[in-house]
């Protein structure tokens, strides 16, 4: 069953920690098969607290998305993002 990650940034803190999980994120990918469907876009919130941006990433299944977000690269990108930003991290299943 697919999966879906979805990342919401409510506010930067420190924009250099964010430069840096942007690039040890997008290198984190390798290897791993993440289909993003929205990635910072125009956001515009409808309901609930203000939001920086979202992320909307699709994987193969459960397995495969906590394969990447528990991965050794991704854990180490995630300690910048941390340091960088708020954010909640959800992992949803889909309907298919």
């Amino acid at each position: 069953m697919t999966t879906y990650v979805v990342f919401v940034r409510q506010d930067t803190k420190d924009q250099a920690e964010m430069d840096m999980y942007a690039s040890l994120a997008s290198k984190a990918r390798d290897g791993h098969q993440i289909t993003p469907l929205a990635f910072y876009g125009e956001l515009e919130v409808l309901e609930g607290p203000s939001a920086e941006g979202a992320v909307i990433l699709s994987f193969t299944d459960k397995e495969a998305a906590k394969r990447w977000y528990y991965s050794p690269e991704y854990q180490a990108a995630k300690a910048h993002r941390n340091l960088g930003a708020n954010y909640s991290v959800l992992m949803i299943d889909g309907i298919d």
